[in-house]
């Protein structure tokens, strides 16, 4: 049994304080069973009225992260996790995973905790989860319950790096050139002025009113010739 997940998740007894995340680590399923087990909806439709109908039980947004037994990270979206205390001052963590399986909604139980938990699982099977989701839904016999959500996308997801092509960069840096290198109008366009074939200096056009003619002159060398 040393294969766990990770749920990063603002602390419940803090009132939600966003600048405090923790983590809880949960042995996965699979050090158990060879598959995870599937969980029916009626145990989450059962759970969702027990939050309507009892104080004790509660539904917040607080799930942050979720990563897996190789340190995979995974998008939180189809994830929650119940934390629950009986009467008798055991503690339940359980992590459950949404799935679409055969145009079915459905759950998977992927990680549990305390470890005492899982040795109960692994000796009783099948018996052992029902009985512990059945628990889970019978508000006289439980202190407290809250499913925890998740709020927003997984920090890893705001985290990750912003990656960028060789061919990106190139073109970056092709557009950076460009703003340093104004033409010499000042313009973002050519000039269509004509060029001086001695010089290479741009004409200018200079109205001669004696002959009533247009001639373009250089400014630099002098040369002159009809428009």
């Amino acid at each position: 049994m040393n294969d766990f997940f990770s749920v990063f998740t603002n602390t419940p007894w803090e009132n939600l304080n966003s600048n405090i995340i923790t983590e809880v680590r949960l042995l996965s399923l699979k050090s158990i069973y060879k598959e995870y087990p599937v969980i029916e909806p009626e145990f989450f439709d059962d759970l969702s009225r027990n939050i309507s109908k009892n104080r004790h039980y509660s539904w917040i947004q607080s799930i942050r992260r979720i990563m897996g037994p190789n340190k995979e990270d995974y998008k939180i979206q189809n994830w929650n996790f119940i934390w629950a205390m009986d009467r008798e001052n055991r503690m339940f963590q359980f992590l459950f995973q949404k799935i679409e399986q055969h145009n079915k909604s459905q759950a998977v139980l992927v990680g549990l905790a305390p470890l005492e938990l899982g040795k109960l699982f692994s000796k009783y099977e099948e018996d052992a989860i029902l009985r512990t989701l059945s628990l889970l839904n019978n508000p006289s016999k439980m202190q407290f319950l809250i499913t925890l959500a998740p709020k927003g996308k997984s920090i890893a997801e705001e985290q990750q790096p912003l990656h960028i092509s060789k061919e990106d960069l190139e073109k970056i840096k092709f557009v950076n050139m460009l703003k340093k290198m104004p033409n010499i109008q000042g313009k973002w366009f050519f000039s269509q002025e004509p060029k001086c074939p001695i010089c290479n200096e741009l004409m200018k056009e200079m109205t001669d009113y004696q002959f009533t003619s247009v001639k373009l002159i250089c400014s630099k060398c002098g040369y002159e010739r009809k428009k």
